[in-house]
């Protein structure tokens, strides 16, 4: 076997103020890496790249660094993502020593529609089948679920020069969680969560709502972490964490210790989970709460976090209004960020 050669590539980012995006790389990454911050110099390390960013004047000079080409394009289409994704409305461009191909996308595979069932009544599985689902086997949970109008020939996302993938407007486009993979039968389950609410458009639910066997659909990944390397681990979210709380839970080995507070509708949404160590889990229904009970979830967590050691890695994601809530508070707490994972997986209509 051939050993992975170091790659470098090299990119000049021009946003509307260098200072407040090298922050705001930094605010964010520090969860996802070793971040080392100073004087207008960041460093962002993994364990499968390294990324270094300059000021100078009004441009972000960034080189990126990693083994084998492959790893390279997927850093530089992860990071050119969350540049775009930083400067929002402002004036931004980004470019490369070496423009990106127009090819489809690291980490695209077609897929096919084998299984659909529901887990609880608000809980739906669709399982995919895929040609080769090796990449699927390691930590990384989170696949992009790309889905194209039935009864139309798909068209399919391709990178831009800047390292950006240019989506198709047909194409609906969600993040989901690997439920579970079956190597021998080359296939990954996706738990989807049904949350209908009058005058919310819910595509995602919708598709694996309607899903049908044979159905051809793509998707893009993995990436986003998975179980923490820690020996006691504290989770916590609602249904929409489920997913991801229960893979980690049955991925852990024997002797670590795991608690967990996950908030759902009501008992019939409550799900048994496997795996070599138990997990303590306390279900919190939502069903049961009294008119104006609107944080118990964060409440409840915040005080469950008094008894929760410095050692305890802290794992929680959720409603964007909730995590930035728990993100202030264990900032409060002045925990380690390394020994934390605060995200939001959606946002309550305004």
């Amino acid at each position: 076997m051939t050993a992975l050669q170091p790659t470098k590539l090299s990119g000049i980012a021009r946003p509307a103020d260098v200072g407040a995006m090298l922050a705001e790389i930094c605010e964010h990454f520090v969860e996802h890496s070793d971040v080392v911050h100073a004087d207008g110099v960041a460093t962002l390390k993994s364990q499968d790249w390294t990324i270094h960013i300059v000021t100078a004047e009004d441009v972000l000079q960034i080189e990126i660094s990693t083994l084998g080409e492959e790893a390279l394009a997927v850093t530089r289409t992860m990071f050119a993502e969350h540049l775009f994704y930083f400067a929002g409305d402002e004036p931004f461009s980004l470019e490369w020593s070496k423009p990106a191909a127009k090819v489809k996308p690291p980490g695209f595979h077609e897929a096919t529609v084998v299984g659909v069932k529901d887990v609880t009544p608000r809980m739906r599985r669709v399982t995919l089948s895929v040609a080769d689902v090796s990449p699927f086997l390691d930590r990384n949970m989170h696949v992009r679920l790309l889905v194209p109008p039935k009864g139309q020939t798909p068209v399919w996302p391709h990178l831009q020069e800047n390292g950006r993938i240019g989506w198709p407007d047909e194409l609906l486009v969600r993040i989901y969680t690997i439920r579970c993979v079956d190597a021998e039968a080359r296939q990954i389950s996706l738990d989807i969560l049904q949350h209908p609410a009058e005058g919310v458009a819910t595509p995602g639910a919708d598709f694996a709502r309607v899903a049908e066997i044979g159905q051809q659909v793509a998707i893009m990944g993995p990436g986003g972490g998975g179980l923490p390397d820690a020996q006691d681990i504290f989770f916590a979210g609602d249904e929409s964490a489920l997913p991801a709380i229960a893979r980690m839970v049955e991925d852990a080995p024997s002797g670590v210790t795991m608690r967990a507070i996950i908030e759902v509708e009501d008992a019939g949404e409550e799900q048994p989970f496997g795996g070599l160590s138990p997990v303590h889990v306390e279900w919190l229904h939502r069903s049961s709460y009294s008119v104006g009970d609107a944080h118990v979830l964060v409440d409840r967590v915040k005080t469950a976090l008094k008894d929760v050691e410095d050692e305890t890695f802290v794992w929680f994601a959720g409603e964007k209004a909730d995590v930035r809530t728990i993100k202030r508070h264990l900032a409060e707490k002045a925990r380690d960020r390394r020994r934390q994972y605060v995200a939001w997986y959606w946002e309550k209509e305004s």
